[in-house]
């Protein structure tokens, strides 16, 4: 029966009513556990009045004025049936019989040091107890007059206790009371409704009774404000009420947890009856709270319940809360990251328990995060989100194969192998090959475009090549020309490293890979007798290729595999001519026919910038098809400019054309033949007078116009012939100061440069008979001629000048001109 009871509690019994648990999302801030063991068999015989909790122990009072001592799992350690003050771990003892009952007890926060043997006993008096130097205790009465004190706390040097009046709070260090605060609601019967204290720290007091809460805090009074008044004193900083009555008060961080008392109207009955306590958890605000959780307790035999039979206890290293009712006894802790995984994972919320998971991962205890992450995949599948269950399973299974084997697996068995394939690994781990085949072969019987992309996303070691080239090839006899299979086909054949069947069936389906399989397989063997489709296929890439690999597929071989095939012959040639205008030289009389076919724009270019092709057969060509450009062009090249410019006038009757050809030309014989032909031609005329002025002397052609020959913009072309004369004088100004000034200045410098002395010592020699030019003598007199050269003669070795020319010259530098040499130097002693 007990252990029956004890399943009661759940962590999900916490809400208000079933309908409320079933549509709230919040998630509980507490969990709750019965405290069971020993406690269960005191329970059944006795009921609980009272308990105070030690980090490593209980204490339980009951109605029969039994106090037990109980460990944190609710097992009986050692039962006390008399009220007496004792060291567990020491001999001494406290032992009184007292003439009215005792309410309640506090000892010293401290007692267990020597200087603080002190507690005090509550009942119709406060009386506090302290030994004396003689090891006896001594009463003194701090308090009395004012009704049963029913709750003492004892906190540093601060005593708070309640009466049927209000609460007091003494100071024991100057044994003064500092404050009194009355209850609200004097209608409630303190003996029904009885104060919660707490202290939250050594200055802050928690107060609840009847609906209100008070939190006070004790402060210094400033040394001005004291006069007769005590050194401290208490502000209410939070004042509130609560919807229920109070049982107990605890500290959490900031908040609050109430213990509330709680009545409602029963629906059969129409009377009030007790319902089930509840644990909140409230945030204080300056005027009022809000709560943050709300817990209904399933306590044992609530309905019979009283709220002074609910008290409410807390350990403050461990954030546990103790619910004692007269038949129970519930503890509260704060849930662990353990407990919020539980309750998403109940709420079906496993994207969040699994990311809670990953980031607590060290300090979960209970879960796994793979047992998420398979609970999560699960879920997915049942709702029907195949996609995103198959994506979660690359971040869950990670590199498990049997994870990823079982779970392909379950996918076919729902006929969702495609929803999977995308994800499945494909390196590090790698299944086994048959489960790669049996996705393919699931796409190969519904999907074509789907089993092309796998084949072209997945490595080919992955599943056995041979394999699938069989059902491949077994699909294409039902359906030989689909271009889907025979792609994929061909892309298996490559992977299989049979590049001869990939690349017949690449150009057979004319595919852009072709020309990336010949360059990543050096295939170029393999295409010496299919250049003629390569070139329909793309003759850009195939030329680009051809000239390119020229070591591996000659010119020749080229050319003569698109003999019969002469717009493509003209396509490779002209490129290749581009390349290097040399290579193909033996080419270039058959390109000259290629080119007046196929390309004539292309044809006066190849003409000018090949040196290879026979004028002669060029000439030929043109003459027959009438080019008349490309004809002037070979006759100005022959050495026949007469006829070449002949047929510009005659032919294309462009004066323009053949004024810049004259030009070009730069002869004058053709200058006076265009002037001939052009006399008797009026607009002719114009065009020479406005560009003949440069290169021939307009005067030439002005005399030989007829009197009374109307000429249009006559008056502009002798315009513009002036204005060109004129800027070919002042061109000729121009220049003429601007060398008279180089000359100046270069006549200046050689004339400073002349001018400078010229030394001569023993090391220089006659340029005539190569002796030193000094004696070694030297009081003997010498004559030494020295030129502006620099070169030195003696003077007996220089030729007698003539008298036709006085000038006398260096030998060496020059002999008739006057020169650098000519001016002479004489040295004489």
């Amino acid at each position: 029966m007990a252990e029956a009871e004890e399943k009661e509690i759940r962590s999900n019994e916490e809400s208000t009513d079933d309908s409320e648990e079933d549509e709230s999302e919040e998630e509980p801030k507490l969990k709750y556990e019965r405290l069971s063991n020993g406690v269960t068999e005191i329970l059944q015989k006795d009921a609980a009045s009272c308990m105070t909790v030690h980090e490593k122990f209980l204490a339980l009072g009951t109605h029969y004025g039994k106090v037990y001592l109980l460990d944190v799992q609710g097992n009986i350690t050692q039962k006390v049936d008399i009220v007496q003050v004792f060291g567990l771990y020491s001999g001494e003892e406290f032992h009184e019989t007292f003439d009215c009952p005792i309410k309640i007890v506090a000892v010293h926060p401290q007692f267990v040091r020597s200087h603080c043997k002190q507690f005090v006993t509550g009942g119709k008096k406060l009386l506090l107890y302290e030994k004396t130097w003689m090891n006896r205790w001594k009463p003194s009465v701090l308090h009395e007059g004012e009704g049963n004190i029913r709750n003492v706390k004892w906190r540093g040097h601060l005593i708070a206790w309640a009466n049927n009046m209000g609460v007091k709070i003494l100071d024991m260090i100057s044994k003064q009371r500092i404050t009194n605060v009355p209850r609200d609601d004097i209608s409630l019967r303190p003996d029904m409704y009885p104060c919660s204290l707490c202290w939250k720290d050594n200055l802050t007091l928690i107060i609840g009774w009847g609906t209100s809460v008070k939190i006070c805090s004790v402060k210094e009074r400033h040394a001005s404000e004291m006069r007769d008044l005590p050194s401290r004193y208490v502000e209410i900083i939070f004042q509130f009420d609560t919807e229920f009555y109070i049982s107990g008060l605890a500290p959490l961080c900031d908040q609050l947890v109430v213990l509330s008392y709680v009545k409602e109207v029963s629906e059969k009955t129409e009377m009030e009856c007790c319902a089930r306590p509840r644990l909140d958890i409230i945030q204080p605000l300056p005027e009022s709270c809000e709560e943050i959780s709300s817990d209904a307790l399933t306590v044992r035999g609530f309905q019979e319940n009283e709220c002074r039979d609910y008290h409410l206890e807390h350990s403050e290293g461990e954030s546990l809360f103790y619910i004692i009712s007269p038949r129970d006894i519930v503890v509260a802790k704060e849930r662990d990251q353990d407990d919020h995984i539980d309750w998403l994972l109940e709420k079906k919320k496993y994207e969040e328990a699994l990311m809670a998971a990953e980031i607590s991962q060290k300090t979960i205890k209970k879960h796994r995060i793979l047992d998420i992450g398979l609970a999560y995949i699960n879920h997915l599948v049942e709702k029907g989100e195949y996609d995103l269950a198959a994506r979660k399973c690359q971040k869950i299974l990670g590199k498990s194969t049997e994870l990823w084997e079982f779970e392909v697996y379950k996918f076919k068995e729902i006929g969702q192998l495609k929803a999977i394939s995308r994800y499945l690994p494909r390196r590090d781990p790698i299944l086994k090959p048959l489960i790669y085949e049996m996705v393919l072969h699931e796409f190969l019987e519904s999907d074509y475009e789907g089993f092309a992309m796998l084949i072209k996303e997945w490595p080919g070691d992955l599943y056995n090549n041979a394999i699938i080239v069989q059902v491949v090839v077994d699909h294409l006899k039902k359906d030989p020309q689909n271009r889907t299979l025979l792609r994929t086909l061909a892309e298996l054949y490559t992977y299989d490293q049979r590049y001869g069947k990939a690349l017949e069936i690449y150009l057979t389906l004319r595919h852009k890979d072709v020309f990336q399989l010949i360059h990543k397989h050096n295939l170029f063997s393999s295409i010496r007798d299919k250049i003629v489709l390569l070139m329909d296929f793309d003759s850009e890439k195939a030329v680009d290729m051809l000239l390119d690999n020229e070591d591996k597929i000659s010119i020749d071989r080229v050319v003569e595999e698109l003999e019969n095939r002469p717009e493509l012959q003209h396509v490779y040639l002209h490129k290749l001519f581009k390349r290097d205008h040399h290579k193909g030289q033996k080419y270039h009389e058959k390109q000259i026919s290629l080119y007046a076919e196929y390309d004539r724009p292309n044809l006066l270019p190849f003409l000018r910038d090949s040196t290879h092709c026979p004028l002669e057969k060029a000439l030929e060509i043109c003459q027959q098809r009438n080019f008349v450009e490309e004809t002037v062009y070979l006759l100005s090249r022959m050495g026949n400019s007469r006829s070449a410019l002949k047929m510009i006038m005659e032919e294309l009757y462009d004066v323009d054309k053949a004024i810049e050809f004259a030009k070009e030309q730069d002869d004058g014989e053709l200058w006076e033949d265009l002037i001939l032909y052009s006399i008797d031609k009026p607009p002719f005329i114009t065009g020479l007078l406005n560009n003949i002025g440069t290169h021939v002397d307009p005067i030439l052609l002005i005399h030989r116009i007829k009197e009374g020959m109307e000429i249009p913009n006559l008056r502009d072309s002798l315009v513009k012939i002036l204005q060109d004369y004129n800027l070919q004088i002042l061109l000729r100004e121009g220049c003429k100061k601007i060398l008279v000034a180089d000359s100046l200045s270069l006549l200046k410098k050689m004339h400073r440069t002349q001018m400078k002395g010229v030394r001569v010592d023993e090391e220089n020699i006659c340029e005539s008979c190569l002796s030193p030019i000094l004696p070694s003598d030297a009081s003997k007199s010498f004559s030494v001629t020295v030129f502006h050269c620099r070169h030195m003669f003696h003077k007996e070795c220089l030729p007698i000048p003539s008298t036709m020319s006085p000038l006398q010259f260096c030998n060496i530098c020059s002999a008739k001109h006057r020169g650098p040499g000519c001016a002479i130097l004489e040295m004489k002693k």
